[in-house]
């Protein structure tokens, strides 16, 4: 991980203006895509789906959705993918399959709210990350945001109910923290001149013929059935969920979480990210009946004053940054031009 880009400068790079409306508009795309998954899979785990399966075809129909445009978005530009091959595999192993096979695991073990929480400690994990790597130290502003979105995620995921943790589903619950905030990582990163698509599609290539190859060995139990399931109060056929994870939660969401990790960088893309579990609660209000409570509700409203804080705190952090680098000082950059930089393609462009 040696050429992760400067974070508060990719933030200051990255935050003005129109560039940080059209992060945030990602980001948040990101957030509901992925807040569907839960939902979407739920009724086929109830038809006697296993993980293993559910997860395969979603990262799998989510590479065969999103490669094409990552063969377009990389034009011919070989010579990057290689030079990002290891990063690439890391991105599809802990970012894709980690991420979701582990969260997967964790619930088959313990409540889906603790998972969630244990999971989504990720921002913090961000914010360590680039304080012992790169000595960005979180200014005031930036933990108080922290502090507020991690309370608001405790109140939507209903803690107070008195939920039991089992040891081996924590596990399987940091497993996914830990791919979750590479996910953050890598997608912030501005220096490997891989385009948004190109690296989505590479991820969810590696993940989908690594999971693969767990099933072709056996290691990795495969159950599925063509019985219709429910959905919506009403009955639809197995491939339209199907359909729906792999084109929607895995291809839609990690474009868009790429794109908004590109723009907003990777601390502020990981608190925006926090919506997603309010996402899944409104899903899962919306699909499955399973109406928000009022303090669930607050929680929400929390979790969005955390993501103001936290944004605010990135500029100041930025301005600082920027006003230490006295003008003409700066040496050219040698970064290989990312997302959008190439061939006169404008700024921003994904």
């Amino acid at each position: 991980m040696s050429t992760m880009a400067h974070d508060a400068a990719a933030a200051g790079a990255t935050a003005a203006g129109p560039r940080t409306a059209s992060g945030l508009g990602f980001a948040l795309t990101s957030a509901l895509a992925f807040g569907l998954s839960g939902p979407i899979a739920s009724p086929l785990f109830d038809a006697g789906w296993s993980t293993g399966a559910v997860t395969l075809l979603r990262i799998g129909l989510g590479a065969v959705v999103v490669v094409p445009f990552g063969l377009v978005a990389l034009r011919g530009r070989w010579g990057v993918l290689r030079r990002n091959a290891r990063l690439v595999v890391l991105y599809g192993l802990l970012a894709v399959v980690g991420a979701q096979f582990c969260y997967f695991a964790a619930i088959q073990r313990m409540q889906v709210g603790p998972a969630l929480l244990i999971e989504y400690t990720a921002p913090v994990a961000v914010v360590v990350w680039f304080w012992l790597r790169h000595g960005q130290r979180p200014g005031p502003v930036t933990l108080v945001g922290a502090l507020l979105a991690a309370l608001g995620l405790f109140f939507v995921l209903d803690l107070l109910g008195g939920a039991t943790l089992d040891p081996i589903g924590v596990l399987w619950a940091l497993g996914a923290m830990v791919g979750a905030a590479t996910y953050f990582v890598i997608n912030g990163d501005l220096d490997n001149g891989l385009p948004p698509l190109a690296l989505a599609a590479g991820g969810l290539l590696v993940g989908a013929t690594g999971l693969g190859s767990l099933a072709l060995v056996g290691l990795l139990p495969m159950t599925a059935t063509t019985a219709p399931v429910g959905l919506a109060g009403a009955t639809v056929p197995w491939w339209l969920p199907v359909a729906l994870l792999g084109a929607v939660t895995a291809g839609v969401a990690y474009v868009s979480g790429i794109a908004a990790g590109r723009r907003l960088g990777s601390r502020l893309s990981s608190f925006v990210a926090l919506l997603e579990v309010v996402a899944a609660v409104l899903f899962a209000w919306l699909l499955l009946d399973e109406l928000p409570r009022a303090v669930q509700l607050l929680g929400g409203v929390l979790i969005l004053a955390g993501v103001v804080a936290v944004r605010l705190g990135e500029e100041r952090t930025a301005a600082v940054v920027a006003s230490a680098v006295p003008v003409g000082d700066s040496e050219p950059s040698t970064r290989p031009p990312h997302a959008g930089e190439c061939e006169g393609a404008p700024p921003g462009a994904v």
